[in-house]
C-alpha cells in the first residue's frame, strides 16, 4: 500500500481527497488558537474569557459527531462531508466579524460543528480499504487531516502579518480566519463532484434502524446509556463554566435552563435508544453470534480517545499562549513553535495505525502507546521558564507523538467492530475525544498548565491499565475482507481491489 500511496488513482485518490477535506475542517476548527492573545487584546477580553472560548470551540462537536454519525450511515460520506465543508464558511465569517465576547462564543460554538467532520472520513476510508490495511489507511486520513492544526498555527499568523497593511499595520486575523471558511466551502463543492461513497459494484451498507445505535445485548444497552450521559455531562460542564464570574455569558437562571434542556436531550436520546432496541430489551429479539458486538469495547475506545485526541485538542488550544507566556515570546513566534505539536501528525498518527497493522496485536499496540501518552505528559508537567526552549519543544514533541499515534491506533480498531454502524460508533468514540478536550480545558481554565499536563498523564496511565486487562482483539483484525463479504476481485473500474 505504501508503495502506491502517491499514485492518486482509485482508492488512493479517494483517500487523498478525503484527508484533505479533513485537513480543511481542522484549519477552520483551530483558526482561533494562534490569534487568541491578539484577539483578547483587541476586544479587551479577560484571560478567563479566552480560555472559555477554547472550550466553546469543542463543545458542540460532542452532539454534532453523534448526529453526523447517524446522517453519515444513512446518506453516505460524499453528501455529508460536502455539506459540512460548505457550512464551515458560516462560523468562520462570524468569527472574523465578531466585535465582542458574546459574538465570539456563538461563532466558536458553531465552529464546533465543523469539528465533527472527522467521523465522515472514517466511514469513507473503511469503504475503500480492507481490514488488514485499516490502521495505516485510517492513520493517514486522520494524521494528515490533523495536520490542519499545524496549518492553522503556523501559516495563519504569517498570513495575518503579511496582509497587515489591510488592517492598519495590525495583525489581520479577521482576513485569515474568513479565508479558511471560504476555501473550505469551495472545496466542499469540488468534493461532492469528484468522489463516490463506495467502489463501483460495492453496496453501501446502512443500519436497519436509525435514531440510535443498535446494540446486541441488554448489558451493552445500559453501557450505551451511560456513555450518552457522559456526553451530556460535558455540555452541562460548559454551561456551568459560562456562568462563572469573569465570564457571565449565562446568568444563573439561564444555566439552570441549559441544564433542563440538556436533561430533555438525554431523555430524547434515551427514548430513541429504547425505540431502536426495544425488542431486544423485552427479549423479543436475539442476535446471531456473527452479529454481536460488546458496547463495553466501544466505551474503552472512548476512553483511549479521551487520553489521545482529547489531550491533543487541549494542548493545541492552549500551547501557543503557553509558550508565549512561559518564555515571553512574541505571539507569531510562539504560534510557530507551538505548531511543532500538530506538525508531528504528518507521521505520528499514520505510524500508530501502521504499528497496529504490523504488530499483530491491536490490543497491545493500544496499551503500549497509551502508556507512552501518560509518561510523556507527566514529563511535560515540569516545563517552566527555566527550561531551555529546545528542551521544552522536545518534550512536547515526545508527548505529541504518543498522543497522535494513540489516535491512529484507536481508529485502526473502530471500523472493525460493526461495519454497517461505523458512522455511529466512530461518532461516539470521536465525541468522547471532544469530551476529553472540554474536561481538560475546563481543568486548565481553573488551574494552570502543569496541572493540566499531570492530569492528562495520570488519566492515560489508568487507561493503559484498563486496555491491558479489558480490551479485546477485534475479530478479523487482519483479514483480507470484512466478515460476511465475498472475496474482493478486480473489476474494470476498481482495480484497487487486488492491489497489495
Amino acid at each position: 500500500m505504501l508503495k502506491k500511496l502517491f499514485s492518486f488513482s482509485d482508492r488512493y485518490r479517494i483517500l487523498h481527497q478525503t484527508w484533505f477535506a479533513f485537513f480543511l475542517t481542522f484549519v477552520c476548527w483551530f483558526n482561533f488558537a494562534p490569534f487568541a492573545t491578539t484577539i483578547g487584546k483587541e476586544l479587551h477580553l479577560a484571560p478567563e474569557q479566552i480560555k472559555t472560548l477554547g472550550i466553546c470551540n469543542l463543545a458542540l462537536t460532542i452532539p454534532a459527531r453523534l448526529i453526523i454519525g447517524m446522517l453519515l450511515d444513512r446518506f453516505g460520506p460524499r453528501i455529508t462531508y460536502s455539506i459540512l465543508l460548505m457550512f464551515a464558511v458560516i462560523p468562520c465569517l462570524a468569527t472574523a466579524l465578531a466585535q465582542d465576547f458574546n459574538q465570539l462564543v456563538i461563532s466558536r460554538l458553531l465552529m464546533g460543528i465543523v469539528g465533527s467532520g472527522f467521523v465522515v472520513g472514517i466511514r469513507m476510508v473503511a469503504e475503500w480499504f480492507q481490514p488488514k490495511e485499516m490502521g495505516i489507511a485510517q492513520g493517514i486520513y486522520g494524521g494528515w487531516g490533523n495536520f490542519g492544526a499545524f496549518g492553522a498555527e503556523f501559516a495563519l499568523p504569517m498570513l495575518a502579518v503579511s496582509t497587515s497593511f489591510f488592517a492598519g499595520s495590525a495583525s489581520n486575523w479577521r482576513f485569515a480566519i474568513a479565508l479558511t471558511g471560504i476555501i473550505a466551502a469551495i472545496y466542499g463543492v469540488i468534493y461532492y463532484n469528484s468522489v463516490q461513497d463506495t467502489p463501483t459494484g460495492k453496496v453501501y451498507k446502512k443500519p436497519q434502524k436509525n435514531g440510535s445505535l443498535e446494540v446486541t445485548s441488554i448489558k451493552s444497552f445500559w453501557a450505551m446509556m451511560l456513555s450518552n450521559f457522559g456526553l451530556i455531562f460535558a455540555l452541562g460542564l460548559l454551561a456551568w463554566r459560562l456562568e462563572q464570574k469573569n465570564i457571565h455569558f449565562l446568568t444563573l437562571s439561564q444555566m439552570y435552563l441549559a441544564w433542563l434542556l440538556l436533561a430533555g436531550l438525554f431523555a430524547y436520546q434515551s427514548y430513541k435508544a429504547w425505540e431502536v432496541n426495544g425488542e431486544l430489551l423485552i427479549s423479543k429479539k436475539t442476535y446471531a453470534p456473527s452479529e454481536r458486538f460488546q458496547f463495553g469495547q466501544v466505551a474503552l475506545l472512548e476512553f483511549t480517545y479521551i487520553t489521545s485526541f482529547g489531550s491533543e485538542l487541549a494542548v493545541v488550544s492552549m500551547l501557543p499562549a503557553f509558550f508565549e507566556k512561559t518564555f515571553a515570546l512574541e505571539h507569531v513566534l510562539a504560534g510557530m513553535i507551538a505548531a511543532t505539536y500538530p506538525f508531528l501528525n504528518l507521521i505520528s498518527r499514520p505510524s500508530g495505525g501502521l504499528i497496529s497493522d504490523k504488530f499483530s496485536s491491536r490490543k497491545w499496540t493500544m496499551t503500549i502507546i497509551t502508556a507512552g501518552i501518560g509518561i510523556s505528559y507527566l514529563m511535560a508537567h515540569f516545563i517552566s521558564s527555566n527550561w531551555p526552549i529546545p528542551l521544552a519543544i522536545a518534550v512536547t514533541m515526545f508527548a505529541a507523538y504518543f498522543a497522535q499515534a494513540g489516535c491512529g491506533a484507536t481508529y485502526s480498531i473502530v471500523p472493525l467492530i460493526k461495519k454497517e454502524a461505523t458512522g455511529q460508533i466512530a461518532g461516539n468514540v470521536g465525541a468522547y475525544g471532544n469530551f476529553g478536550g472540554v474536561v481538560y480545558l475546563t481543568i486548565f481554565s481553573l488551574t494552570d498548565a502543569s496541572t493540566l499536563f499531570s492530569t492528562m498523564g495520570l488519566a492515560a496511565l489508568v487507561c493503559a491499565f484498563m486496555c491491558a486487562f479489558f480490551l479485546k482483539e477485534p475479530k478479523g483484525s487482519f483479514a483480507a475482507t470484512y466478515e460476511g463479504e465475498p472475496p474482493e476481485t478486480s473489476t474494470k473500474n476498481s482495480t484497487f481491489l487486488t492491489e497489495e
